[in-house]
């Protein structure tokens, strides 16, 4: 059942992934769009942390983790999140839903592997400027789109308490901007689109160690480095004279198109981890990732006042069962989890730093009589700022996501 299942569902993941807006954010604007956190829902309630090696639940942010599965594991997530966008005067909101992944998981023997998709970055953002006395141009600016990103990886316990893994990562996207200007009661504008193809590759590396500290109490750490990689950019910019009405349903009268090339600069990034907790009771762990600064900016939009600084991540997060094997009361397997985070994007405007802080809460939900699960996250976060005139971002997302757990390649002994 689980691996029809899987064939549907990356057929439709895969149409929708294309299409989707991910994000409502005047800062998607820059560089490749937000960088969406590539964790699933279970870490994500716990504020990111992801130190723990699971038998059931699949860990993205460390391929080292796949070595530990016991269960072959199909997973997909989503979210619904609204947002309230205010600067000193005037606010705005905004809402989305969102597929989030789909990976599947793999035991052999002591190796594991995953593959999945899921999205990289995402830009969405319509922003319309209006001058009350008509002394300057009206601006509308309109983007869609982002990178997605295809993985696969592989783990390996070379002993009891210690694996390693590796994954390689396709990263391909299209990212569409249009930008009109025009003068009040004056039908003909000016319109520039840019349409970008992004593309290319980049690897990852991770260790995971898990000992015991006491006959109960175990020691959980994780480290992850991010190789730099380069994205490839095709750009088409096209310059034209439109025709325009009130609900602007565009008419290009005549344009001037110009097709470039530019490389855009993942950079590396580190993740270390550590943690303590008893097995299937409680475990309480932080985490901290820190990335270069990388060159992002593409030729669209490498902007006056907009630089890349150095990215860092702060995560406090763990989770609490009561009783994992009741069998009186399903509220005591309830995996139950909680985190904060704290992050500096590196995104820097008008020399104001452009973090994003939030606090998270889940619930794991266990399947009568299986391993599968279904799990339930909140996160309240804001992201940005008003001084200087800047947007700050008050979100809130409700995520769901499901695991189907089974065993695979088992050889039947009836026919």
């Amino acid at each position: 059942m689980i691996k029809k299942i899987f064939i549907a569902a990356s057929l439709l993941f895969s149409l929708v992934s294309l299409a989707q807006q991910g994000t409502s954010s005047p800062y998607s604007y820059y560089g490749i769009g937000d960088i969406r956190y590539r964790g699933m829902l279970e870490n994500r309630s716990m504020g990111g942390v992801a130190i723990e090696q699971d038998s059931i639940h699949i860990n993205v942010e460390n391929a080292a983790s796949y070595a530990n599965l016991k269960l072959t594991t199909l997973t997909m997530g989503g979210t619904y999140g609204t947002k309230t966008l205010k600067d000193d005067t005037n606010s705005a909101s905004a809402k989305r839903t969102t597929l989030d992944y789909m990976v599947v998981a793999i035991p052999i023997g002591k190796l594991g592997v995953g593959f999945g998709l899921m999205p990289f970055s995402s830009v969405g953002y319509k922003i319309q400027s209006i001058s009350p006395d008509g002394s300057q141009n009206n601006k509308r600016l309109e983007g869609t789109g982002g990178v997605n990103k295809v993985f696969f990886g592989t783990g390996y316990k070379l002993t009891k308490n210690f694996s390693i893994g590796a994954d390689v990562q396709y990263n391909f996207g299209k990212i569409e901007t249009d930008n009109l200007e025009y003068v009040t009661e004056v039908p003909v504008g000016t319109r520039e689109t840019n349409v970008a193809y992004i593309s290319g590759l980049n690897f990852n590396v991770g260790a995971m160690y898990q000992a015991k500290i006491t006959p109960k109490l175990n020691l959980y750490s994780s480290v992850n480095y991010t190789f730099q990689g380069n994205l490839t950019s095709e750009n088409t910019r096209t310059i034209s004279t439109v025709d325009y009405e009130g609900t602007f349903d565009i008419d290009p009268e005549g344009f001037d198109e110009v097709t470039t090339t530019r490389e855009l600069e993942l950079p590396s990034k580190v993740t270390l981890g550590l943690g303590f907790g008893v097995s299937r009771k409680w475990m309480l762990g932080a985490e901290v990732a820190m990335r270069e600064a990388g060159n992002l900016a593409n030729n669209y939009n490498n902007v006056a006042g907009v630089t890349f600084k150095k990215y860092s991540r702060y995560s406090v997060g763990g989770y609490y069962i009561p009783n994992y094997n009741s069998f009186t009361s399903y509220a005591k397997r309830i995996v139950y989890r909680g985190g904060f985070r704290y992050e500096k994007t590196g995104l820097m405007v008008q020399n104001h730093s452009i973090d994003d802080k939030s606090v998270t809460l889940g619930f794991g939900l266990p399947s009568v009589g299986s391993f599968s699960n279904f799990n339930i996250g909140l996160e309240y976060g804001i992201k940005g700022t008003t001084v200087a005139g800047l947007i700050q971002e008050n979100y809130f997302n409700a995520s769901v996501s499901f695991s189907l757990s089974d065993k695979w390649f088992v050889k039947r002994k009836f026919y």
